[in-house]
């Protein structure tokens, strides 16, 4: 498997554009995730830190929504 430009959610810059690649995370923080969209071949764009760093306020399929930095440690992206 190719892991070139990939990294993790929490790792893009605000207004960075990417593509959900695959989620790590198992049992009810896994379906949660999925349940909003965050699934492999989704585009995602973070729309901004809040300033102390925590939570990631992120876009994808039209709708808002907010991720703590620990579960966003669990999305692989690649950048589009």
């Amino acid at each position: 498997m190719n892991n070139v430009g990939r990294m993790r959610l929490h790792e893009l810059q605000d207004k960075q554009r990417a593509i959900v690649e695959c989620v790590y995370c198992e049992g009810d923080l896994r379906q949660r995730l999925l349940e909003m969209g965050i699934i492999k071949g989704a585009n995602i764009q973070v729309e901004r830190e809040a300033p102390l760093g925590d939570p990631l306020h992120i876009k994808i399929k039209g709708y808002s929504l907010s991720l703590r930095k620990e579960e966003a440690c669990d999305i692989e992206v690649s950048i589009v």
